[in-house]
């Protein structure tokens, strides 16, 4: 892989991490139309480090407040909705964990699921599912008022961006429409639930990536990393922004569009 390659590639990581419109989607199609090479799991790794800075810096704020609540919660029993956000995030987080680590345990996203059909298949269905949230919205609640009924719909939900195509970011602010949160508290609360489901996946290939002996090109692995924590950074800045003035419906015909390019591919 060379510079040009990581750099595009670490620019769709960074935006379809945190955009409803796939990232698995996006990463499949330099191969099928360009004919490169798997990035391999040391560039993985970086890209998803990357995308992890970015929230983490432009939460920065939020983040603090809510480990600060939470302990005060733990050892002190006092309640407030920066805590109660904490809990949320880490309640909302187990179901994909654990589904994760089914389907790790027998592969299955690997044996049945990676396919460009299948791809191509929750990419559209899943843009129509966020189509008919964000029409039928009860908009009204931020993410600090989360019930738990509310928190376990949207981990579970989470838990199927484990099926490629659907899209994590894109599942969540679906779910949370459905609960009633606002457009920007669906997304909002979405970016903070990234946190932990991109540090569990990248400390296992972490892990993996130190264990295997692969040789690593660490200029690549920067330059990776540093592209794609732009990249998430921007995107989210101006999602947030314009999530209020345009809605999800530029995202979902694009999901359709995608969905219908991907189609044509295999046909």
């Amino acid at each position: 892989m060379d510079w040009v390659q990581a750099v595009l590639l670490a620019i769709l990581q960074g935006l379809t991490e945190f955009l409803p419109i796939s990232s698995s989607a996006h990463l499949i199609l330099p191969s099928q139309l360009l004919g490169w090479a798997e990035q391999g799991l040391a560039f993985d790794v970086a890209v998803h480090v990357g995308s992890l800075l970015a929230v983490l810096i432009y939460f920065r704020k939020e983040v603090v407040d809510m480990i600060v609540a939470w302990f005060s919660w733990v050892f002190k029993g006092e309640k407030t909705p920066d805590g109660r956000l904490a809990w949320a995030v880490l309640w909302g987080t187990i179901p994909v964990g654990l589904v994760g680590i089914i389907f790790s345990q027998f592969e299955i996203v690997d044996k049945y699921l990676r396919s460009t059909g299948v791809i191509a298949t929750t990419t559209i269905v899943f843009a129509l599912v966020l189509w008919w949230a964000d029409s039928m919205a009860r908009e009204g609640r931020d993410e600090h008022e989360l019930k738990v009924k509310d928190i376990m719909f949207i981990g579970c939900a989470q838990a199927l961006a484990l099926i490629p195509g659907t899209s994590r970011s894109g599942i969540t602010m679906t779910a949370a429409l459905m609960m009633g949160l606002t457009r920007t508290a669906a997304a909002r609360f979405s970016f903070l639930l990234s946190i932990p489901a991109i540090i569990l996946p990248g400390g296992l290939k972490s892990v993996e990536l130190a264990t295997s002996g692969q040789p690593v090109d660490w200029g690549l692995i920067g330059l990776g990393a540093a592209v794609s924590a732009v990249s998430a950074l921007t995107c989210i800045h101006f999602f947030l922004i314009l999530l209020d003035k345009v809605g999800f419906k530029p995202f979902i015909y694009y999901r359709l569009a995608l969905g219908a390019v991907l189609i044509w591919i295999i046909i």
